[in-house]
């Protein structure tokens, strides 16, 4: 478990260890990959002795899970944000607000997406943060996929989970396409964030009520207004 973060010590030359350490963390796995960091190269970066972080983060594994829990925040504020503007009267289009948060956020922020998206890199269930951050959105998820269902927007006899789980799984897919630079030869052009939020669009579509339709010309519109 992440111990809370103490105060700096005045000898430091950082306000913030901790966060001087995710930043070093973020731009070592940019530099050099996942695998070259360790908690004393991290210091190093930062500029602080090697024994400073292990009063933060006892293991690599502690450390990078410090940074998923700030990607996590991150991704929640993408999707609040995205939720606000839609508002939740229309479910269809709360259910695109969530998918659309999350893939800009995933473009946006490729380093946060690969390390909290590895459960082998952190220690997701040690985290309450992380747990709670994640449920509060899956619970989200299933609710308006229920009150699409209930409207005759999405289809119906299917379990409310598994079509959630199925909208995860497109956005999850789709941007890791991308950040691991699958695009090219799929022969996706334009700018990213486009491809792919037309791609969540069309499958939306797919498990709509009315054969996809007006969901596929609502995201067209959507788009549009964004645009």
């Amino acid at each position: 478990m992440i111990s809370a973060a103490a105060p700096a010590r005045s000898g430091y030359h950082h306000g913030n260890l901790v966060e001087a350490l995710i930043q070093a963390t973020i731009a070592l796995i940019e530099e050099r990959g996942v695998e070259a960091v360790s908690v004393r190269e991290v210091a190093k970066r930062a500029g602080v002795s090697a024994g400073a972080p292990f009063r933060h983060f006892k293991s690599k594994t502690a450390l990078l899970t410090a940074v998923a829990e700030q990607a996590m925040e991150r991704l929640t504020e993408a999707v609040r944000t995205e939720l606000e503007r839609a508002g939740d009267s229309d479910p269809i289009a709360a259910i695109h607000a969530i998918g659309r948060g999350y893939l800009a956020w995933a473009l946006a922020n490729p380093t946060h997406f690969q390390v909290i998206s590895s459960r082998s890199l952190i220690d997701f269930h040690s985290s309450q943060r992380l747990v709670e951050q994640n449920e509060a959105i899956r619970l989200i998820m299933v609710d308006l996929v229920a009150r699409a269902q209930r409207a005759g927007r999405l289809r119906a006899g299917t379990d409310p989970e598994t079509l959630m789980l199925s909208l995860r799984a497109f956005s999850y897919g789709v941007a890791r396409m991308w950040i691991d630079g699958h695009f090219p030869e799929w022969r996706v052009e334009g700018p990213a964030l486009e491809a792919v939020s037309a791609a969540l669009d069309q499958f939306i579509a797919l498990i709509a009520a009315d054969g996809g339709v007006a969901v596929a010309q609502q995201g067209s519109r959507q788009r549009a207004l964004r645009d």
